[in-house]
């Protein structure tokens, strides 16, 4: 199998599956003709018109998500084939107006580092022998033997700044679709899978005389606030058909960060924006969890928002992912300069559970799923910071403290094989750091990879902060602030950990296919 092409494993299947999806997809009436498409769902009956997602896949396990269209009974079919012979059945919930007719299937007993073919099936609950047309998929488990090797992508921020699903665009978000040939084991959402807060024109002049224009919904017509409302703005991005087609092929890792809710946002924090009238954060990030919630399958987060993001994937004996939440959990953003700081950006729950778990760890490599980067200086406003880093290069301050007891730790505990992915910064670079250059010295040498934006604006690079001693050895950005897409600067990054060596080989992409930078890694090393 070559697992660079998507078209080597279920190409029939998964065909089969995104044209089902594509086909039956019921879409607004403000829908430009040429982005609807005919129905083909059976009259009366429910239908999967949004499409599949599996997602946390582990070695024996995963999380089938559908939305139905009315209510509706799930049930998933999975088999070793794409013939179905000897399928195994799953029942699952009965979908319903209280989690806007979502519903997710635990599969459990899979077996390890295989192919999984599965159909979703929608039945009458009023009679289970109406049932809709079956969409089809397939995604591989994780293996147990460490000579299968992993490939994974990551990538973040979806539609922001005004650029949304471009009908003139192929299937809406090419850049999914070019993900999807390369096959990858998982996708790891690092963040901003929507724009909560970046309503949509149905167009927007570019710099070049060119016009872009954008696929508009009623919730994507103002911030969103109400819960109805951000659960149309990830209702939005299943209109895509390249997302689609790359959610029945490619399981997911889904992390948040600040735009599932608003820009920036903090619990406790009191919104100056006059686009609201509900001002209230903690108001808006509850709705907003819930939806985020229904419209993800997670393993450690029920449908009604209950439970938490941060959590352990683990992909066999080569790699485990710890998903981290540095929103839920942090201070006020501010200009960062406490000499205590024991909430941080982490909380203190979560720092503990964070170092527990590394610790514990068996995998060659513990890939740290942070939605917001290290050394990167991020501003909120004039005076206030939004991620770790806040511009003096001394000793730790405010929640580079939280972050200097993780890296004393590792160093301390003798943790191997930790390198840090992010997003957010909407372009592309990696960064290495050394004590050798830091203030802080007490720490290991790691690397972080920074990818994104994946259908948003992209813009230039920030400044580091030398605290824990960064240097930029690879960086690609505009110079100019909120580049559309339709002008390039959309990245996602690829890591590919061979089975026989132990290597971990991270590569830069860009949309279009080129490769900006490779670096790889050797296992067992406490830093890089």
């Amino acid at each position: 199998m070559e697992r660079g092409s998507g078209q080597g494993v279920g190409r029939r299947a998964v065909l089969r599956g995104g044209a089902a999806a594509s086909a039956g997809l019921a879409v607004p009436a403000a829908l430009p003709p040429a982005w609807a498409a005919p129905a083909q769902a059976l009259s009366g009956r429910p239908s999967a018109r949004w499409g599949m997602q599996v997602g946390d896949v582990t070695s024996s396990s995963g999380l089938v998500w559908v939305r139905s269209d009315r209510p509706a009974r799930v049930v998933v079919e999975t088999s070793a084939t794409e013939s179905f012979r000897n399928a195994r059945r799953v029942p699952g919930p009965l979908t319903g107006p209280g989690t806007d007719f979502t519903g997710t299937v635990p599969l459990r007993g899979l077996p390890p580092g295989q192919q999984v073919h599965y159909r979703v099936v929608l039945a009458d609950p009023e009679d289970p022998r109406r049932t809709g047309e079956p969409v089809y998929g397939t995604f591989r488990t994780a293996p147990t033997r460490r000579s299968d090797g992993v490939r994974f992508l990551w990538s973040g921020d979806l539609a922001g700044q005004g650029w949304g699903i471009n009908p003139e665009r192929g299937g809406g978000y090419p850049i999914f679709e070019e993900m999807r040939r390369r096959n990858p084991d998982f996708f790891l959402c690092s963040g901003d899978a929507i724009y909560a807060d970046g309503p949509l024109a149905a167009s927007v002049a570019l710099p070049d005389g060119r016009t872009w224009r954008n696929v508009t919904t009623e919730e994507k017509a103002k911030v969103a606030e109400t819960l109805a409302e951000y659960r149309g703005n990830f209702r939005y991005n299943l209109l895509a058909e390249d997302l689609r087609r790359f959610n029945a092929q490619v399981p997911s890792i889904v992390q948040w960060d600040d735009h599932e809710v608003v820009n920036n946002w903090y619990p406790g924090e009191i919104l100056d924006d006059a686009r609201y009238t509900e001002k209230r954060v903690d108001v808006l990030a509850a709705r907003a969890r819930r939806a985020f919630a229904e419209y993800f399958p997670l393993s450690s987060l029920r449908a009604n928002g209950e439970g938490r993001v941060h959590r352990v994937v683990r992909h066999g004996p080569l790699l485990d992912v710890f998903v981290l939440d540095m929103r839920t959990h942090r201070n006020a953003n501010s200009p960062g300069r406490q000499v205590k700081d024991a909430q941080g950006i982490l909380g203190s729950e979560q720092l503990a559970w964070l170092k527990r778990e590394l610790a514990r760890s068996q995998a060659v490599w513990k890939v740290i799923a942070s939605d917001m980067p290290l050394g990167l200086v991020v501003p909120d406003g004039t005076a206030d910071f939004e991620a770790v880093a806040q511009g003096a290069p001394g000793a730790p301050l405010g929640r580079e403290l939280q972050i200097a007891e993780l890296l004393r730790h590792i160093k301390h505990r003798r943790i191997t094989g930790t390198v840090w992915l992010t997003a957010d910064v909407h372009y592309t670079s990696a960064q290495h750091y050394d004590p050798a250059r830091a203030a802080f010295g007490d720490f290991a040498p790691f690397w972080e990879f920074v990818s994104g934006p994946l259908n948003a604006g992209a813009f230039p690079a920030n400044a580091l902060d030398a605290t824990f001693g960064p240097e930029r050895v690879f960086v690609k950005a505009p110079t100019r602030a909120n580049v559309s897409p339709a002008e390039g600067f959309q990245f996602y990054g690829e890591a590919d950990i061979d089975g026989h060596s132990g290597e971990l080989t991270v590569r830069l992409r860009e949309q279009g296919g080129a490769v900006l930078f490779t670096k790889t890694l050797r296992p067992g090393r406490v830093g890089q």
